[in-house]
Protein backbone atom coordinates (compact mmCIF):
# COMPACT_ATOMS: atom_id res chain seq x y z
CA UNK A 1 0.00 0.00 0.00
CA UNK A 2 0.87 3.40 -0.79
CA UNK A 3 1.75 6.16 1.49
CA UNK A 4 -2.16 7.48 0.45
CA UNK A 5 -3.13 4.26 1.71
CA UNK A 6 -1.40 4.79 4.95
CA UNK A 7 -2.77 7.79 6.14
CA UNK A 8 -6.57 6.80 5.25
CA UNK A 9 -6.05 3.69 7.79
CA UNK A 10 -4.41 5.98 10.31
CA UNK A 11 -7.70 8.09 9.64
CA UNK A 12 -10.08 5.40 10.18
CA UNK A 13 -8.52 4.05 13.21
CA UNK A 14 -7.96 7.89 15.18
CA UNK A 15 -11.59 7.81 14.36
CA UNK A 16 -12.43 4.95 15.59
CA UNK A 17 -10.73 4.98 18.46
CA UNK A 18 -12.33 8.91 19.43
CA UNK A 19 -15.64 7.30 19.14
CA UNK A 20 -14.74 4.32 21.46
CA UNK A 21 -13.50 7.16 23.80
CA UNK A 22 -16.69 9.12 23.94
CA UNK A 23 -18.67 5.58 24.24
CA UNK A 24 -16.44 4.38 27.15
CA UNK A 25 -17.17 8.17 28.53
CA UNK A 26 -20.99 7.97 28.05
CA UNK A 27 -21.00 4.22 30.05
CA UNK A 28 -18.65 5.41 32.87
CA UNK A 29 -20.47 8.07 33.91
CA UNK A 30 -23.87 6.29 33.96
CA UNK A 31 -23.39 4.87 37.49
CA UNK A 32 -22.86 8.72 38.73
CA UNK A 33 -26.59 9.31 38.18
CA UNK A 34 -28.18 5.47 39.33
CA UNK A 35 -30.50 5.58 41.70
CA UNK A 36 -30.15 4.10 44.98
CA UNK A 37 -31.20 0.07 44.99
CA UNK A 38 -34.20 0.65 47.33
CA UNK A 39 -35.60 3.42 45.04
CA UNK A 40 -35.23 1.46 41.92
CA UNK A 41 -37.91 -0.78 40.37
CA UNK A 42 -37.00 -4.44 40.24
CA UNK A 43 -36.63 -5.53 36.99
CA UNK A 44 -36.97 -1.75 35.53
CA UNK A 45 -33.76 -2.44 32.99
CA UNK A 46 -31.52 -3.79 35.28
CA UNK A 47 -30.09 -6.71 33.85
CA UNK A 48 -30.49 -5.80 30.22
CA UNK A 49 -28.01 -2.62 30.80
CA UNK A 50 -25.85 -4.60 32.46
CA UNK A 51 -25.29 -7.15 29.98
CA UNK A 52 -25.27 -4.75 26.97
CA UNK A 53 -22.58 -3.00 29.26
CA UNK A 54 -20.47 -6.21 29.90
CA UNK A 55 -21.00 -6.82 26.21
CA UNK A 56 -19.55 -3.68 24.78
CA UNK A 57 -16.85 -3.72 27.34
CA UNK A 58 -15.23 -6.93 26.63
CA UNK A 59 -15.86 -6.00 22.79
CA UNK A 60 -13.96 -2.76 23.49
CA UNK A 61 -10.94 -4.66 25.36
CA UNK A 62 -10.95 -7.14 22.90
CA UNK A 63 -10.67 -4.78 20.21
CA UNK A 64 -7.84 -2.71 21.75
CA UNK A 65 -5.82 -5.91 22.81
CA UNK A 66 -5.61 -6.93 19.40
CA UNK A 67 -5.04 -3.88 17.74
CA UNK A 68 -2.00 -2.77 20.92
CA UNK A 69 -0.70 -6.60 20.38
CA UNK A 70 -0.27 -5.68 16.57
CA UNK A 71 1.36 -2.58 17.27
CA UNK A 72 3.84 -3.80 19.55
CA UNK A 73 4.37 -6.85 17.06
CA UNK A 74 5.09 -4.96 14.17
CA UNK A 75 7.18 -2.59 15.90
CA UNK A 76 9.56 -5.69 17.25
CA UNK A 77 9.66 -6.91 13.67
CA UNK A 78 9.97 -3.27 12.35
CA UNK A 79 13.43 -2.96 14.20
CA UNK A 80 14.92 -6.70 14.18
CA UNK A 81 14.45 -5.95 10.30
CA UNK A 82 17.00 -3.20 10.90
CA UNK A 83 19.01 -4.54 12.85
CA UNK A 84 19.16 -8.47 13.02
CA UNK A 85 21.43 -8.41 15.66
CA UNK A 86 19.34 -6.68 18.20
CA UNK A 87 16.71 -9.72 18.27
CA UNK A 88 17.86 -11.48 21.70
CA UNK A 89 17.54 -7.74 23.21
CA UNK A 90 13.65 -7.17 21.74
CA UNK A 91 12.29 -10.78 22.53
CA UNK A 92 12.08 -10.17 26.83
CA UNK A 93 10.91 -6.70 26.30
CA UNK A 94 8.07 -7.87 23.81
CA UNK A 95 6.89 -11.01 25.41
CA UNK A 96 6.52 -8.68 28.52
CA UNK A 97 4.35 -6.26 26.68
CA UNK A 98 2.84 -8.57 25.17
CA UNK A 99 1.58 -10.26 28.32
CA UNK A 100 1.13 -7.13 29.95
CA UNK A 101 -1.82 -6.24 27.05
CA UNK A 102 -3.10 -9.73 27.68
CA UNK A 103 -3.49 -9.21 31.84
CA UNK A 104 -5.70 -6.14 30.59
CA UNK A 105 -7.79 -7.84 28.50
CA UNK A 106 -8.26 -10.88 30.90
CA UNK A 107 -9.43 -8.36 33.78
CA UNK A 108 -11.66 -6.64 31.42
CA UNK A 109 -13.09 -9.95 30.62
CA UNK A 110 -13.63 -10.91 34.11
CA UNK A 111 -15.20 -7.11 34.83
CA UNK A 112 -17.49 -8.20 32.15
CA UNK A 113 -18.46 -11.18 33.75
CA UNK A 114 -18.78 -9.77 37.53
CA UNK A 115 -21.02 -7.23 35.94
CA UNK A 116 -22.76 -9.23 33.77
CA UNK A 117 -23.64 -11.52 36.83
CA UNK A 118 -24.33 -9.01 39.84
Amino acid sequence: MGEGGDCFIKGVVMKFSRFAMIAASLLASAPAFAQDAAAATPGAWGGEIRAIAAALAIGLAVIGGASAQGRAAAAANEGIGRNPQSAEKLFTPLILGLALIEFQTIMAFIIAILLATK
